[in-house]
Protein backbone atom coordinates (compact mmCIF):
# COMPACT_ATOMS: atom_id res chain seq x y z
CA UNK A 1 0.00 0.00 0.00
CA UNK A 2 2.97 2.59 1.30
CA UNK A 3 4.67 1.72 -2.38
CA UNK A 4 1.32 2.34 -4.64
CA UNK A 5 0.74 5.70 -2.16
CA UNK A 6 4.90 6.65 -3.23
CA UNK A 7 4.28 6.17 -6.49
CA UNK A 8 1.02 8.36 -6.84
CA UNK A 9 2.62 10.92 -4.93
CA UNK A 10 6.04 11.11 -7.14
CA UNK A 11 3.84 11.39 -10.22
CA UNK A 12 1.71 14.03 -8.93
CA UNK A 13 4.72 15.69 -7.59
CA UNK A 14 6.47 16.07 -10.77
CA UNK A 15 3.37 16.57 -13.03
CA UNK A 16 2.31 19.54 -11.10
CA UNK A 17 6.30 20.15 -10.81
CA UNK A 18 5.89 20.22 -14.83
CA UNK A 19 2.38 22.54 -14.40
CA UNK A 20 4.62 25.45 -12.65
CA UNK A 21 7.32 25.53 -15.21
CA UNK A 22 4.70 24.93 -18.52
CA UNK A 23 1.65 27.40 -16.99
CA UNK A 24 1.22 30.50 -18.64
CA UNK A 25 -0.99 31.97 -15.85
CA UNK A 26 1.19 32.66 -12.37
CA UNK A 27 -1.90 32.21 -10.51
CA UNK A 28 -2.02 29.32 -11.97
CA UNK A 29 1.46 28.74 -11.75
CA UNK A 30 1.69 29.25 -8.39
CA UNK A 31 -1.73 26.77 -7.47
CA UNK A 32 0.36 24.39 -9.06
CA UNK A 33 3.32 25.07 -6.80
CA UNK A 34 1.36 24.69 -3.49
CA UNK A 35 0.17 21.26 -4.96
CA UNK A 36 3.88 20.43 -5.08
CA UNK A 37 4.55 21.35 -1.90
CA UNK A 38 1.21 19.56 -0.30
CA UNK A 39 2.73 16.03 -2.19
CA UNK A 40 6.39 16.83 -0.83
CA UNK A 41 4.53 16.41 2.49
CA UNK A 42 2.81 13.30 1.83
CA UNK A 43 6.67 12.03 0.80
CA UNK A 44 7.56 13.65 4.24
CA UNK A 45 5.33 11.70 6.13
CA UNK A 46 5.66 8.47 4.27
CA UNK A 47 9.31 8.68 5.77
CA UNK A 48 7.86 8.92 8.70
CA UNK A 49 8.68 12.71 9.11
CA UNK A 50 5.94 14.48 10.79
CA UNK A 51 7.62 17.34 11.80
CA UNK A 52 8.44 18.56 8.68
CA UNK A 53 5.61 17.39 6.88
CA UNK A 54 3.74 20.09 9.47
CA UNK A 55 6.22 22.74 8.70
CA UNK A 56 6.43 22.05 5.00
CA UNK A 57 2.77 22.96 4.88
CA UNK A 58 2.42 25.68 6.95
CA UNK A 59 5.60 27.76 5.85
CA UNK A 60 5.68 27.13 2.60
CA UNK A 61 2.25 25.60 0.89
CA UNK A 62 1.03 28.75 3.84
CA UNK A 63 3.09 31.71 4.28
CA UNK A 64 5.57 31.91 0.93
CA UNK A 65 2.76 31.05 -1.33
CA UNK A 66 1.08 33.94 -0.11
CA UNK A 67 3.55 36.02 -0.49
CA UNK A 68 4.14 34.65 -4.07
CA UNK A 69 0.45 35.46 -5.03
CA UNK A 70 0.81 39.01 -3.32
CA UNK A 71 2.82 39.98 -5.46
CA UNK A 72 1.99 38.59 -8.88
CA UNK A 73 -0.92 40.45 -7.73
CA UNK A 74 0.62 43.33 -6.99
CA UNK A 75 2.68 43.41 -10.39
CA UNK A 76 -0.94 42.62 -12.25
CA UNK A 77 1.12 41.11 -15.07
CA UNK A 78 -1.22 41.06 -18.78
CA UNK A 79 -0.22 40.07 -21.83
CA UNK A 80 -0.51 43.50 -23.71
CA UNK A 81 1.51 44.73 -21.26
CA UNK A 82 4.64 42.19 -22.09
CA UNK A 83 6.82 42.17 -24.81
CA UNK A 84 7.28 39.22 -27.15
CA UNK A 85 10.62 37.26 -26.60
CA UNK A 86 12.72 37.12 -29.46
CA UNK A 87 13.67 33.60 -31.44
CA UNK A 88 17.05 34.58 -30.33
CA UNK A 89 16.34 34.58 -26.78
CA UNK A 90 14.21 31.47 -26.82
CA UNK A 91 17.02 29.29 -28.70
CA UNK A 92 19.23 30.52 -26.01
CA UNK A 93 17.35 29.30 -23.56
CA UNK A 94 16.64 25.51 -25.23
CA UNK A 95 20.66 25.65 -25.72
CA UNK A 96 20.99 26.11 -22.02
CA UNK A 97 19.20 23.69 -20.43
CA UNK A 98 20.10 20.88 -22.56
CA UNK A 99 23.82 21.96 -21.54
CA UNK A 100 22.40 21.60 -18.26
CA UNK A 101 20.91 18.19 -18.87
CA UNK A 102 24.13 16.90 -20.38
CA UNK A 103 26.00 18.12 -17.31
CA UNK A 104 23.77 16.19 -14.94
CA UNK A 105 23.62 13.26 -16.88
CA UNK A 106 27.24 13.14 -16.82
CA UNK A 107 27.46 13.98 -13.31
CA UNK A 108 24.88 11.13 -12.46
CA UNK A 109 26.05 8.38 -14.85
CA UNK A 110 28.64 6.72 -12.11
CA UNK A 111 26.59 7.38 -9.23
CA UNK A 112 25.93 4.41 -6.58
CA UNK A 113 22.66 4.13 -5.32
CA UNK A 114 23.74 1.16 -3.17
CA UNK A 115 21.31 -1.21 -1.86
CA UNK A 116 18.61 -1.06 1.32
CA UNK A 117 19.46 -3.41 4.32
CA UNK A 118 16.47 -3.53 6.72
CA UNK A 119 17.65 -4.27 10.17
CA UNK A 120 16.33 -4.60 13.09
CA UNK A 121 17.37 -1.51 15.40
CA UNK A 122 15.19 0.52 13.28
CA UNK A 123 14.51 3.62 15.34
CA UNK A 124 10.82 4.33 14.26
CA UNK A 125 11.06 7.94 16.10
CA UNK A 126 13.32 9.26 13.70
CA UNK A 127 11.40 12.55 12.28
CA UNK A 128 9.18 13.36 15.20
CA UNK A 129 9.50 16.36 17.25
CA UNK A 130 10.66 15.03 20.67
CA UNK A 131 13.85 14.07 18.93
CA UNK A 132 14.25 16.97 16.28
CA UNK A 133 14.08 19.28 19.71
CA UNK A 134 17.47 16.66 21.40
CA UNK A 135 19.45 17.47 18.25
CA UNK A 136 18.72 20.58 17.75
CA UNK A 137 19.29 21.70 22.08
CA UNK A 138 22.59 19.14 22.34
CA UNK A 139 24.17 18.81 18.97
CA UNK A 140 23.37 22.27 16.81
CA UNK A 141 22.38 24.49 19.95
CA UNK A 142 25.24 27.17 19.03
CA UNK A 143 23.37 27.48 15.32
CA UNK A 144 19.80 27.14 16.26
CA UNK A 145 20.98 30.27 19.17
CA UNK A 146 21.70 32.30 16.09
CA UNK A 147 19.20 31.90 13.99
CA UNK A 148 17.18 32.91 16.96
CA UNK A 149 19.15 35.95 17.10
CA UNK A 150 18.58 36.79 13.87
CA UNK A 151 15.03 36.01 13.45
CA UNK A 152 14.82 38.84 16.26
CA UNK A 153 16.80 41.25 14.49
CA UNK A 154 14.59 40.85 11.51
CA UNK A 155 11.57 41.97 13.49
CA UNK A 156 12.92 44.77 15.05
CA UNK A 157 14.21 46.50 11.69
CA UNK A 158 10.25 45.47 10.41
CA UNK A 159 9.22 47.30 12.95
CA UNK A 160 11.61 50.41 12.42
CA UNK A 161 10.69 50.38 9.24
CA UNK A 162 7.21 50.22 9.43
CA UNK A 163 7.19 53.02 12.17
CA UNK A 164 5.63 56.37 10.98
CA UNK A 165 7.94 59.68 11.84
CA UNK A 166 6.37 62.30 14.00
CA UNK A 167 3.49 64.49 12.24
CA UNK A 168 3.94 62.15 9.29
CA UNK A 169 -0.15 61.73 7.30
CA UNK A 170 -1.73 58.83 6.13
CA UNK A 171 -2.12 58.95 2.24
CA UNK A 172 -4.69 56.20 1.94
Amino acid sequence: MADKLFYFLTFLALLSALMVVFSRNPIHSVLYLILTFFTLSGHYVLLNAQFIAAVNIIVYAGAIMVLFLFVVMFLNLRSETQEKTSILSKVASVTAAGLLMVVLVAALKDVNLGTVQPTADFDSQVGMVEQLGKVLFSKFLLPFELASVLFLAAMVGAVMLGRREPGEQNTF
